[in-house]
């Protein structure tokens, strides 16, 4: 499937974490795109959808829960 069928949010998500200077946390991810990364609850949706990206082969799942785009 190419990124262009993912939904807007999906590929805002691929794009953060491309610009990304390396693994980064969902909370880092939840920074970039605007939401409140205070309220815990705020973070829990993007972590599920960080995880189907990762479980589709778009993101690898690093042990330590950051996120890296796959090579």
């Amino acid at each position: 499937m190419a990124e262009s069928a993912l939904p807007a949010e999906y590929q805002r998500i691929l794009t953060t974490v491309r610009q990304a200077a390396g693994p980064v946390s969902t909370r880092a991810i939840g920074e970039a795109l605007g939401l409140e990364t205070e309220v815990r609850g705020k973070l829990e949706p993007l972590r599920g959808k960080l995880t189907k990206l990762a479980d589709r082969g778009w993101l690898h799942k690093r042990p330590d829960g950051k996120f890296t785009v796959r090579p």
